[in-house]
């Protein structure tokens, strides 16, 4: 999927702004706070209504405005006509989502517009807690298996259900039984097709790597969030004192990790500021690919900043993958020729100023 054309209305310091990008690679660049990262904070907000920046819808509304809009027309791979969708968000919280003419959920939206965040948030992955590494394995799951997210939700409902009878304090054991074993089933389906996804993705990620960082050791493992060496049944029993003590489930799919080594240490313990920015680069190049050979059609890239800590050479092979994926990207840098050199005569690549939330190309080439 592709965005043809984008309207911004009240994002930030974007009141209005239109938008015909090109299908492959767009150069957004402009002094710090002229609004480049505001442009992909709209494209993020159309495809899951909200930004990637903060939770606090009143710092992204712009301000003194009502509400928020993004509107675009939308073209699948080898497709003729597009689609329109409309995202809107107002101050109160009230979100419309409208797809062809009919209202969509956000899981439908989530899978029309499929996008790849690259920013120093990404740094998380490595650095940050558990539960961002869970939501990078659920983003891979939820695109390339249909069944996910309901299983996804069914085993939260009953997560939810037996930590509320845990914090009750007493629970009838017949009914603990029975949530157990429905927390049990969920948790080895949802776990089944994670451990399946990082399977899939471990050889990408692995080739990208390497050719990012040359010849290192780099490995790449799943934790379900429990010892599979025991029956799930048998640890929530024999823990169930302990939870009950606690008010929560301490074992199960809420728990899952994935662990990053480097010559068999932590790869956050071990990597400069430079390198880990290439493995987390690695991880959502990765993550694309695997998507691009699923969906058979490419995602959409949001990078900012892309020559940050990156040196030249690193650069142009970044851009050489993002080449190669023949995906849309929107690719945000302070200087405009920090990365126009970096790509094919083919490659279809346009350039834009943002000034002072004002957006005017600059060149195309092709």
């Amino acid at each position: 999927m592709a965005i043809k054309s984008l309207k911004i209305q009240n994002i930030r310091n974007l009141s209005t702004l239109d938008f015909f990008p090109s299908h492959h690679v767009n150069l957004l660049y402009g002094v710090n706070g002229s609004g480049k990262t505001s442009v992909l904070e709209a494209i993020n907000f159309l495809g899951l209504t909200r930004s990637f920046r903060t939770r606090k819808f009143q710092y992204f509304v712009s301000h003194g405005q009502p509400e928020s809009l993004v509107f675009a027309q939308l073209q699948k791979k080898g497709a003729q006509g597009a689609q329109p969708l409309g995202v809107s968000r107002d101050t109160s919280g009230n979100v419309s989502i409208r797809h062809s003419g009919s209202n969509i959920d956000i899981s439908q939206l989530a899978s029309l517009v499929p996008l790849l965040v690259i920013n120093t948030d990404t740094f998380q992955i490595l650095e940050g807690s558990p539960s961002v590494r869970r939501q990078f394995i659920d983003w891979g799951c939820f695109h390339a298996d249909q069944g996910y997210i309901q299983a996804w939700r069914s085993f939260k409902r009953v997560l939810q259900q037996r930590n509320s009878l845990l914090k009750c304090g007493k629970i009838d054991p017949q009914i603990r039984l029975v949530w157990d074993a429905e927390f049990v089933k969920f948790a080895q389906l949802i776990t089944q097709m994670r451990q399946r996804y990082i399977n899939q993705l471990l050889p990408d990620f692995l080739a990208i790597s390497q050719r990012l960082m040359g010849e290192v050791d780099l490995s790449l493992s799943f934790s379900p969030g429990w010892d599979q060496k025991r029956p799930l049944d048998e640890l929530l029993d024999e823990q169930f004192q302990r939870d009950l003590k606690q008010g929560y489930t301490a074992a199960g799919p809420q728990r899952a990790d994935m662990r990053i080594k480097i010559d068999g240490v932590s790869a956050t313990e071990r990597l400069s500021r430079g390198q880990k920015k290439l493995v987390v680069s690695a991880l959502k190049l990765a993550q694309g690919a695997l998507y691009n050979r699923h969906a058979e059609d490419g995602c959409i890239y949001l990078i900012d900043d892309l020559p940050s800590e990156l040196d030249a050479q690193h650069c142009q092979l970044f851009c050489q993958f993002l080449e190669e994926s023949e995906s849309q990207c929107f690719i945000t840098c302070v200087e405009p020729d920090a990365l126009r050199d970096f790509w094919r005569e083919d490659t279809e690549v346009k350039s834009f100023k943002i000034d002072d939330g004002q957006l005017s190309e600059s060149f195309k080439a092709q």
